[in-house]
């Protein structure tokens, strides 16, 4: 049976993982689920659902951290099942690792815990798909040390993700020469986040900023460096997301700009 990163990768273009940053609920996770896989089917584009069922990583203790756990994985399991789309998800601790690998396809290591081997060991040993994010301090070559902790449990069933670097005090950048060199050093695919990349974090009044007006910028870039996959976080009105609002993509918005991307691959693999 093929991993699930050999069915995403499996054909010409790139594969998108999307969805909301986190799940607030079963009728928006729905909406937004629905709404991806119907552009993605008729634009021939592989397609993963992904939301967060909860959110470790937060700048304030009064932000939103989630619905609660089983709440919202039986969620994602459930657009997961109807969609027939694998379904991606994070995780922070080693005990959330066999938890939710019994919802998801897919168990994401956050950049900032991409160093943390019983973490990296955990997610392997389940044997489900591990996407494993790019510390934003993290030269891209290096990232082969944190698959290699994966592939120790035997599982070869790995992504990586670019999602850009620090750069001072409040912003990130993207340096898409790390999209070929984490492709020769870690032997996965490699996806690029579109929108983390555009965060500004570590603002004044605790809400992380972002530059969504340049996600177009930063996916045209991706899809022309040749990265395997896009990750992408939507939501229909962000302005009211309870997470990552100021970097996420409006809903929208995102059928035109896929097409912009798909027909950009299509000229560059015509070559």
């Amino acid at each position: 049976m093929s991993s699930t990163f050999n069915r995403l990768t499996d054909g010409p273009g790139f594969f998108l993982i999307a969805g909301p940053c986190v799940i607030e609920g079963e009728e928006m996770a729905f909406e937004i689920g629905r709404r991806i896989k119907d552009i993605c089917s008729r634009l021939g584009i592989r397609f993963a659902f992904k939301g967060s069922y909860r959110k470790a990583n937060r700048s304030r203790l009064d932000s939103f951290t989630g619905i609660g756990d089983i709440e919202a994985l039986t969620i994602l399991s459930a657009v997961g099942k109807e969609l027939d789309v694998p379904v991606v998800t994070d995780i922070h601790l080693p005990a959330e690792a066999a938890m939710a690998a019994d919802f998801v396809d897919i168990l994401q290591i956050p950049a900032f815990l991409c160093r943390q081997t019983d973490l990296l060991i955990a997610a392997g040993r389940t044997g489900k798909a591990v996407n494993i994010k790019k510390g934003q301090f993290l030269a891209p070559e290096s990232m082969r040390f944190a698959v290699d902790k994966v592939r120790s449990c035997g599982n070869e069933d790995i992504a990586v993700t670019e999602r850009g670097t620090t750069f001072g005090y409040g912003d990130l950048v993207v340096d898409f020469r790390g999209v070929p060199e984490m492709q020769q050093a870690c032997k996965t695919p490699v996806i690029v986040d579109c929108t983390h990349s555009l965060q500004q974090p570590n603002t004044a009044g605790g809400v992380t900023g972002g530059r969504p007006e340049l996600i177009e910028t930063i996916a045209r870039a991706a899809v022309a460096t040749g990265a395997d996959g896009l990750f992408m976080e939507t939501h229909p009105h962000p302005e009211i997301a309870k997470s990552d609002g100021a970097n996420m993509l409006r809903l929208d918005l995102l059928e035109p700009l896929l097409e912009r991307l798909a027909a950009i691959r299509r000229t560059i693999e015509s070559f």
